[in-house]
């Protein structure tokens, strides 16, 4: 038998189920009984039960994707802030291997970097590295902070939150599994990009989400509604992995178009190079036409 449903808030030590439930994390079995180690939200799957906490602190697992900021440069590694208890350093030798460079000039403090999680040590420090796709130093946009459980809610079922405030907002947007979320685009759209985000945050265990931020994204954008719903499947608060975008190819294709213009407008037309030729060619012309006038009529008159 069980005692609650699914979403249902819960507190340490509540009763959940009976035996014949499984106990999964945020849980203990006691005397047969299924009870909560947490205050948190249910999740029910397969007669497994679990807690999901309102809030929580990042825990480094190897292979998770994160984003970070440098706090501090030492001989041989930048000290990275991930968001979380536990620290996190990025090795010289995890960038540029064994060739000897000054680490400022290649990240410096307050660069935030999109890093991945090679190692963790037994007392939870994260070694990171850059290996992967799109990992690298961010350039622009804003940082937002959600709790890390809320992550999944923020991708949605195969991506379709994210990508929908993408399409809709035209920001590029890195989610990071330690719940720092990177956004660039019109300053308009980051701040409403952050508010929709903050909000996913509020509402993660309500129903219908999908479809309010649907309609909040078209009201500020549009000024009206979209023209039909979109039913949205229930999801799980589970802490899957978000999948990696490759950011970095985006940023250097936008520098390149942004070069090539410059060059472009420095560049003469050349149509209008020949046009001034010509004009030029032909002012000529006309000078020593007259002049060759002005000669001959001196001749005649001199005759």
């Amino acid at each position: 038998m069980i005692y609650v449903e699914n979403k249902d808030l819960v507190i340490p030590g509540q009763i959940l189920a009976d035996d014949e439930y499984y106990s999964g994390r945020g849980t203990f079995k006691e005397n047969g009984k299924v009870c909560s180690s947490l205050m948190g939200r249910v999740s029910l799957r397969n007669k497994k039960l679990r807690v999901i906490p309102l809030k929580s602190k990042y825990v480094p697992k190897k292979g998770d994707v994160v984003i970070g900021k440098i706090n501090d440069v030492r001989f041989s590694m930048w000290d990275v802030d991930i968001n979380s208890p536990y620290s996190g350093i990025l090795p010289a030798f995890e960038v540029f291997g064994r060739e000897k460079k000054e680490l400022n000039k290649v990240y410096d403090v307050g660069d935030v970097l999109f890093l991945r999680v090679v190692d963790v040590d037994e007392i939870k420090k994260a070694k990171l590295g850059l290996k992967g796709r799109g990992m690298g130093k961010f350039k622009g946009g804003i940082i937002v902070d959600i709790a890390p459980t809320k992550v999944p809610r923020l991708i949605g079922k195969k991506g379709s939150m994210i990508n929908m405030i993408k399409d809709k907002t035209k920001c590029k947007i890195v989610v990071g599994q330690n719940g720092l979320v990177w956004v660039k685009g019109d300053e308009d759209m980051e701040q409403l990009t952050r508010e929709v985000i903050h909000l996913i945050e509020e509402e993660a265990h309500t129903s219908g989400l999908t479809n309010k931020i649907k309609n909040k994204l078209y009201l500020a954008i549009d000024g009206e509604l979209p023209p039909e719903e979109v039913e949205e499947a229930e999801e799980e608060f589970v802490l899957e992995k978000p999948k990696l975008q490759n950011f970095k190819e985006e940023l250097e294709q936008e520098e390149r178009e942004a070069e090539e213009k410059k060059e472009k407008s420095d560049k003469p037309d050349i149509g209008e190079v020949i046009e001034e030729f010509k004009r030029k060619n032909k002012s000529k012309d006309n000078s020593l036409s007259l002049s060759d006038n002005s000669n001959n009529s001196f001749i005649l008159n001199n005759k």
